[in-house]
């Protein structure tokens, strides 16, 4: 049989690469056939592909799949920047997360990362001013995936979320490139404020499982925050930091903490 995306092969090595992963796996699980069929094969490419997952994911008795599913393929078309993110995610869940193993499952399987490509078409529409539509996709991503990421909040691209439950950011929050964070995390404020209240997080951050970043306050680039720990005061560029309110416990430990996903403190030999 000839796919759709046999054409596009030389062109786009991680659809190439996907799409031979998915032919194994239907090899190897035919039962697996029908989804993985729908989900990738019979798609030209990683654009068609993620528009239809996310539409499959999203929809409900109020809004159909093919409804979600026009809209987000009118914003693959007319946003490049959301096609460059999303391989970015992937790739970065690919490196950092040991339990993936071939690029097709973030795509078909991991709710982190559908979790934050779903974010990205919610926040792709708040900039449009399509301000309830983005509403109605925070409140499915909310629902489905238990990651509440409001669309107005900004989020750089090679982001990785591990596991992706309770995941809460903020409005006004800022995230970074290359950041990596754990379930149970909230970037979230500290009362009724208004405007700027959530907080910023630089470049290369690795954020442990349920900490609690509070507040509009920065967290340097390359900096790592503790597994539990709640950050309440500013957090200079390479530091650990950890503790209930955290504190300063040492140097980040590498150039990318991020990258490198070690959240063991040094310890004295």
């Amino acid at each position: 049989m000839a796919y759709p995306h046999k054409s596009l092969t030389e062109v786009d090595p991680v659809w190439h690469r996907i799409c031979e992963e998915a032919e194994d796996a239907v090899t190897a699980e035919p039962l697996m056939g029908g989804l993985i069929h729908a989900s990738v094969l019979h798609h030209k490419s990683f654009e068609g592909a993620l528009a239809y997952r996310l539409s499959m994911k999203l929809a409900s008795p109020e809004m159909s799949e093919q409804i979600l599913r026009e809209i987000a393929d009118e914003a693959y078309a007319t946003a490049l920047e959301l096609s460059a993110a999303a391989r970015a995610d992937l790739v970065a869940t690919y490196d950092r997360d040991p339990a993936c193993h071939r690029f097709v499952q973030p795509l078909l399987f991991f709710k982190g990362f559908q979790a934050v490509q779903a974010y990205r078409l919610g926040h792709w529409l708040w900039e449009q001013g399509r301000r309830d539509l983005a509403y109605f996709i925070q409140m499915r991503v909310s629902e489905i995936f238990g990651v509440d990421i409001h669309p107005a909040a900004r989020i750089g691209k090679g982001i990785m979320i591990d596991h992706a439950h309770s995941i809460v950011v903020g409005e006004t929050a800022v995230v970074g490139d290359n950041v990596s964070m754990l379930h149970s995390v909230t970037l979230g404020g500290t009362g009724k404020e208004d405007d700027e209240r959530h907080p910023k997080i630089g470049n290369g951050v690795l954020i442990g499982a349920g900490a609690k970043v509070l507040g509009n306050i920065k967290v340097g680039h390359c900096s790592r925050i503790a597994a539990g720990s709640v950050v309440l005061e500013e957090v200079p560029p390479m530091k650990t930091v950890a503790g209930v309110p955290a504190r300063i416990v040492g140097e980040a430990g590498c150039a990318q903490p991020s990258l490198t996903m070690d959240q063991l403190f040094n310890r004295k030999k």
